[in-house]
């Protein structure tokens, strides 16, 4: 090369390579080193193949295509391994170089670490999928920070909690942080379908396996392959389904019924309760080996009536999404409806409070949720008046456990009743609750 294209072509901050028709490496700039940990010396002369590694090199090569072809490639992503051997991700451009007689001498190309980039956009894509879980309290903290190594581990999930609790939004979570949040997301209820029903939905039949099978009907482990699987409420399935969804989990194979064929799958299994596996274990309703296969990281969602201090933040987050929707211009939850959703028990967890949110946003037509916007079942149990819980407890015994909720902090039990931090005090001090 000329002296001035030299100084250019080292000067380029993006990798850059010329090749011969061969593909054998003619040129390799310092941005190239940098980014491959090859020096030039060590390129130059080599073929690109045993420089760059890529998953394409030996099949859809943009370089070999451009010197077949004589077509440009612009920002293909490719993974190429450095010299240290980790794996990274490049954007690729190539074209033809030509000599002054306009033959074809062989081609360029320009390549750029992608690596900070995608790293960004992994840490966005890990925001926006873990935005709608809304919690302060530390168990659920715990296990939202273990969301994205579960993600991308690959390995079966058991997740536990009680109806409600937000199960299927994890499992979502899970599928979109992982490899496979390209490819498809199928929940399946156990619960919902007999154990034929199911069988047939899960493994698919063939034409003429039962009466009404017309033609073939592909399951849901075929459907859900390159993807994921939830197996909501796995605990209500038949004991003699649970055994072939064994063979499913060790090996990936599995029959469609009325078929002789053996078919592989390769969906992530996920799986859902709200039983305790282990009591079910020793009813003989679930299987022991299955519940060690599906349980190589178990998740366990608390009930929303065990962190009360969510209440709040989940009202408000429901409010912004349904504000969203009705586009009415609800700008919060009044005190007093808020202290009676925080005395309340939520048996249905958080389902349950965003119903109650959503049926308030029916009923109300200010810009304020005021208690009798709420369910009238809220309002019985949740209902107070100067903190007692109507026909349920004593006000000492609900006082007494406001203040063990939060661990003797009065301000935030006061909150939590609906009373002053002073009323409090003093009816403390009169139940010998405390100086």
């Amino acid at each position: 090369m000329h002296d001035v294209s030299e100084l250019i072509f080292q000067s380029i901050s993006d990798g850059v390579f010329t090749v011969d028709r061969n593909r054998i490496i003619t040129a390799f700039n310092k941005a190239a080193e940098l980014i491959t940990g090859f020096e030039a010396r060590e390129a130059v002369g080599k073929h690109c193949f045993d420089i760059f590694r890529t998953e394409l090199c030996h099949t859809r090569c943009p370089l070999k295509d451009t010197l077949q072809h004589h077509d440009r490639v612009e920002d293909a992503r490719v993974s190429i391994i450095t010299k240290e051997g980790c794996e990274l991700p490049i954007s690729v451009s190539t074209t033809v170089l030509r000599d002054d007689e306009g033959r074809v001498v062989g081609a360029v190309e320009f390549f750029r670490d992608l690596s900070t980039l995608e790293d960004l956009q992994r840490r966005l894509d890990e925001r926006r999928a873990l935005e709608d879980i809304v919690s302060v309290n530390r168990q659920m903290h715990e296990l939202v920070q273990l969301l994205p190594d579960v993600a991308k581990s690959e390995c079966n999930v058991l997740i536990r909690g009680p109806s409600g609790s937000g199960k299927e939004l994890i499992a979502q979570v899970i599928h979109s942080l992982s490899p496979r949040k390209y490819g498809p997301y199928i929940r399946i209820n156990c619960a919902a379908l007999p154990a034929t029903l199911l069988e047939s939905e899960l493994f698919g039949y063939e034409k003429g396996a039962f009466t009404d099978a017309k033609r073939d009907k592909p399951g849901q482990f075929c459907l859900a392959n390159g993807g994921t699987l939830l197996l909501d409420e796995i605990s209500e399935m038949d004991p003699a389904l649970q055994v072939k969804l064994l063979r499913v989990l060790n090996n990936g194979e599995y029959q469609p019924l009325g078929s002789t064929k053996t078919l592989r799958t390769d969906a992530r299994i996920l799986a859902a309760t709200n039983a305790d596996l282990q009591e079910c274990i020793a009813a003989g309703t679930f299987r022991a080996d299955l519940y060690f296969r599906i349980n190589v990281v178990e998740l366990c969602i608390p009930p929303l009536g065990d962190r009360p201090a969510d209440i709040p933040v989940l009202a408000d987050h429901f409010l912004k999404k349904f504000r969203k929707k009705t586009r009415k211009s609800i700008r919060r939850v009044a005190p007093d409806a808020l202290a009676i959703l925080r005395r309340y028990s939520f048996p249905g967890n958080v389902r349950e409070l965003e119903n109650a949110i959503e049926h308030a946003f029916v009923m109300c037509h200010g810009d304020e949720i005021e208690s009798q916007h709420l369910p009238a079942a809220i309002n019985r149990e949740g209902g107070a008046v100067n903190g007692v819980t109507p026909g349920k407890k004593s006000e000492r015994e609900v006082i007494l456990d406001a203040l063990r909720r939060h661990d003797g902090n009065r301000s935030r039990a006061a909150e939590e009743l609906g009373i002053h931090r002073t009323t409090l005090w003093r009816k403390a001090k009169a139940y010998g609750l405390g100086e």
